[in-house]
């Protein structure tokens, strides 16, 4: 538990003891079964490789990225970074964040830990214990449970022998069933990582996890992702029907920009704040 900017260590059985309670409660305030979306606890566990103690630093090259980030923000808004650089560190650290990389980048942002630690257990894409080298978030929201989205579920489940929640023994996949990612028109689908599997039936799924498997997943296509009934992006059965030519970009006048430069605190000032 986070608190007065201390992190506050609680046992294995404290956790399962409070958790058990917090079932029990919804269960008897709604009076039916509650559905659990794998989510993790708001709270950390510390385990032997995630502790205040474990040590996490950016890599040289990261902490170019770490200034180019800082450098789209005003110097006395750090902390308007800290989304970014979680994302950074979670992407170094193999997918996860450990505490020691939350600290890292409250001490660049300049703010206290406790304002890092409330974003990172608040936004569902951040994930504060380890997942697979390929980490399946399967939608089951009504678009793709009504398309069987749950025979997708099962499929994961029975092929690599896992629950919701779960990972495999190899390390190789975590499966965990999220809220809705936006994908609707192409039910049922999955976010493996940063890539969307679409139009699934349990056969491409099984041939989507053998692919992985191998290290040779599917490369996206051409609008970032990659529909497994081989039709092209969210296109009909009569293909595409209109937006036939690309847009042509905005024109921008290149003198707003004085040697290709623009100081975050003068925007203000130029937009007549």
């Amino acid at each position: 538990i986070f608190r007065r900017h201390t992190l506050i260590m609680l046992s294995s059985p404290s956790i399962r003891k409070v958790a058990a309670m917090s079932r029990r409660l919804r269960s008897s305030v709604y009076g039916t079964s509650v559905r659990s979306m794998g989510h993790s606890y708001s709270f950390h566990i510390d385990t032997p490789d995630n502790t205040v103690e474990t040590h996490f630093d950016f890599t040289t090259e990261n902490y170019k990225r770490v200034k180019s980030i800082l450098g789209k923000y005003p110097t006395n808004y750090k902390q308007s970074g800290i989304i970014p650089l979680l994302d950074l560190a979670q992407r170094q650290n193999g997918g996860w964040l450990p505490v020691a990389a939350m600290d890292k980048v409250a001490q660049i942002c300049e703010v206290k830990p406790s304002r890092v630690y409330e974003v990172a257990s608040f936004y569902t894409m951040f994930n504060r214990t380890k997942v697979g080298k390929y980490f399946i978030q399967l939608c089951g929201t009504t678009p793709c449970m009504i398309c069987g989205s749950e025979d997708i579920k099962k499929t994961i489940e029975d092929h690599l022998g896992i629950k919701n929640g779960g990972t495999t023994k190899d390390g190789l996949f975590t499966l965990l069933e999220v809220e809705c990612l936006g994908a609707c028109a192409n039910a049922p689908m999955i976010q493996m990582n940063d890539d969307y599997y679409e139009c699934l039936t349990p056969k491409t799924t099984i041939e989507l996890l053998e692919a992985c498997k191998k290290g040779n997943p599917p490369s996206m296509g051409k609008w970032g992702s990659l529909p497994m009934n081989g039709q092209v992006s969210c296109e009909g059965p009569l293909g595409k029907t209109s937006l036939f030519e690309e847009a042509a970009a905005p024109k921008v006048d290149g003198s707003r920009f004085k040697d290709g430069q623009v100081d975050p605190a003068s925007v203000k000032a130029h937009m007549a704040y």
